[in-house]
């Protein structure tokens, strides 16, 4: 209920605060997903030219992929020469920091606006049929990430929806209808040929404007593409395509006793989770077994991709591995394309491990003084090598959010939520001794729940902890961060970062990934007051530089996209940085894309 009354608001919110970006033109409002690709509309399509920045180079990547040494051995040689400097090059850089650059503060993405050919219109029009749409409501939607405060200046110039056809369909019935990766693959080559951008969207939940089409260009919405290709029960593992979300995936695997065990939040997609490198609740875990201790991860998203499937820029689809659980053959492809957001290529299908159902699990909560004292249990407790499925911390701020959305009456002190998983017997044991540590470090109220349907209730209050925020401001944003430290660091992080929270006028939240150091906050702010806005960013920037002074992490899972790449200096340095710049150009030379997004625009080579 919740959810479906934030969703709401936030659709009507965000087109008003839009609105002042959009041509003095007026346009009649038209229903939503109402699909204008009439031949007159293509004609008479055009946007503002904006003197965008032309590729240095204007070859295609061969045919067969190069193997990546030679892509960066070419790339480094070719920056040796006098080509143009590979990188938003702009000399008064310090006195104007672009957006995601060194110093930069602004929140509005902007970027150049090179004019969509009637040409490209056409082209796709042949491609996607009805699946395409020039409706600005449609556009704008597609421009604007659900969860995120960022926004750009410029929106999609058209979106297209790819969607899954069968061979049967395509072959007798439908002949000029394609599969879903050929037509992608069709829409890209055209992209490239023209050097159009092009935005990958999935569920739209990334919190870093990851789906921003800050160069405008052709937005591809992968939404219909959320078929399961193939289930192999005995090999524990799954093919899907990149628009099924991991909700829907886990009702389908578990009548086979099967679960996929990342939990982003609700509305993810496998191709999103894949671009960001998610995780989750379930991405660390640890066991005792014959007083030996073992540590077992499901991990984020790279332990969890077996191989991909994934379009390159030029259109060409490149396999990155075969479909055995592990291989020492060449280059790890999987991995380099599984968290590259998009800049890299669009995923199209997705082999995914598996796991069994656990036979029984037990949910417990208590209460703590202080977040500094529910931090220090979460640490014991994974130290002590008991097992622990999750362990997620909130504080006393979000409690009360959680009662304020839902009616409901829990302590308002900050409080630890576990889940022990096993046979019954075992998880039982576990439980008690948890319940032990807790009360040594001053707990209470400890709780906890085996009834399926009390424990679907106890986690559900962590789950809609975004959403239970804005029954506080309704009429607010979010600004999420998402730091990650050493574990030994988390309790030591939380307290410096709760001393500038509640000395802050703004409502922030704290929700912790307690069992492996990841923590965020949720800081609500008014969008029409600047000093609210700026309030919250100095707050994110003191988490931040907090976390890197502690060895962490910028984003422990929400990914880069714009919000995050001015921290990327600090944490990785500089030749990491044009190391990442060689590869983006070797497959991408034209920076077709999602471009604006993962790398700093200042990294040269």
């Amino acid at each position: 209920m919740v959810l479906s009354q934030w969703l709401s608001r936030f659709r009507i919110a965000s087109q008003t605060a839009f609105s002042t970006l959009r041509n003095s033109s007026s346009s009649s409002p038209s229903p939503f997903r109402i699909f204008r690709t009439h031949t007159s509309s293509l004609a008479a399509y055009s946007v503002d030219s904006g003197g965008a920045r032309k590729p240095p180079f204007s070859f295609l990547w061969p045919a067969s992929l190069v193997p990546l040494s030679v892509a960066l051995i070419s790339a480094g040689s070719l920056a040796a020469q006098p080509q143009p400097s590979l990188c938003d090059h702009d000399s008064n850089l310090e006195n104007h920091p672009r957006i995601g650059g060194k110093g930069s503060t602004d929140f509005v993405v902007k970027g150049s606006h090179k004019q969509v050919p009637k040409e490209l219109l056409d082209e796709l029009k042949a491609i996607c049929q009805d699946k395409m749409t020039l409706d600005f409501d449609e556009r704008y939607f597609h421009g604007k990430p659900q969860n995120s405060f960022h926004k750009a200046v410029n929106i999609p110039d058209v979106v297209v929806f790819p969607r899954q056809v069968s061979h049967s369909t395509l072959t007798f019935i439908f002949p000029a209808y394609i599969l879903s990766e050929e037509e992608i693959s069709r829409i890209v080559k055209s992209c490239n040929k023209h050097k159009i951008p092009i935005v990958p969207y999935g569920g739209a939940t990334s919190i870093e404007g990851h789906t921003l089409a800050p160069h405008g260009g052709v937005c591809v919405d992968l939404s219909d593409m959320k078929k399961v290709k193939a289930l192999h029960v005995e090999d524990m593992d799954v093919i899907v395509e990149p628009g099924i979300g991991w909700m829907e995936l886990n009702e389908y695997l578990e009548p086979y006793g099967l679960f996929f065990p990342l939990d982003p939040g609700p509305g993810a997609t496998i191709g999103g989770m894949c671009a960001t490198r998610c995780s989750g609740s379930l991405a660390a875990r640890y066991s005792f077994y014959c007083l030996v201790f073992l540590a077992f991860r499901y991990g984020t998203m790279r332990d969890n991709v077996i191989n991909l499937k994934v379009v390159l820029a030029n259109g060409e689809v490149l396999k990155t591995a075969s479909r055995a659980r592990k291989s020492a053959a060449g280059y790890d492809l999987t991995r380099l394309m599984i968290g590259s957001e998009g800049t890299l290529g669009i995923v199209t299908e997705v082999t995914l491990r598996l796991q069994k159902i656990p036979p029984h699990s037990v949910v417990a909560m208590c209460n703590f003084p202080t977040v500094k004292d529910a931090a220090d249990v979460a640490i014991a407790a994974m130290l002590s090598g008991i097992q622990v499925s999750r362990v997620e911390l909130l504080d006393e701020v979000q409690v009360k959010a959680v009662n304020i959305a839902n009616g409901k009456n829990l302590p308002e002190l900050p409080t630890l939520m576990f889940e022990f998983t096993g046979t019954e017997a075992y998880a039982h044991e576990q439980t008690l001794m948890v319940q032990k540590i807790v009360l040594e470090h001053n707990g209470s109220d400890f709780v906890f729940a085996k009834d399926p349907e009390a424990k679907k209730e106890l986690w559900k209050v962590r789950k809609e902890a975004l959403w239970a925020c804005f029954a506080m401001e309704p009429k607010y944003e979010a600004m999420i961060t998402d730091v990650c430290v050493p574990l030994s660091k988390l309790g030591e992080l939380i307290s410096k970062s709760k001393e500038q929270l509640d000395a802050s006028d703004l409502i922030c939240t704290v929700i912790a990934h307690a069992g492996d150091g990841n923590f965020h906050t949720v800081i609500l702010f008014d969008p029409n007051v600047e000093e609210q806005r700026k309030e919250a960013e100095r707050l994110n920037n003191i988490m931040v530089n907090s976390a890197l002074s502690m060895e962490g992490t910028c984003t422990g899972e929400h990914g880069v996209g714009t919000g995050k790449m001015k921290y990327l200096e600090k944490e990785l340095g500089i030749e990491n940085l044009k190391t990442m710049k060689k590869i983006k150009d070797a497959l991408d030379p034209n920076n077709i894309m999602n471009p604006g997004k993962l790398i700093p625009p200042h990294v040269c080579f």
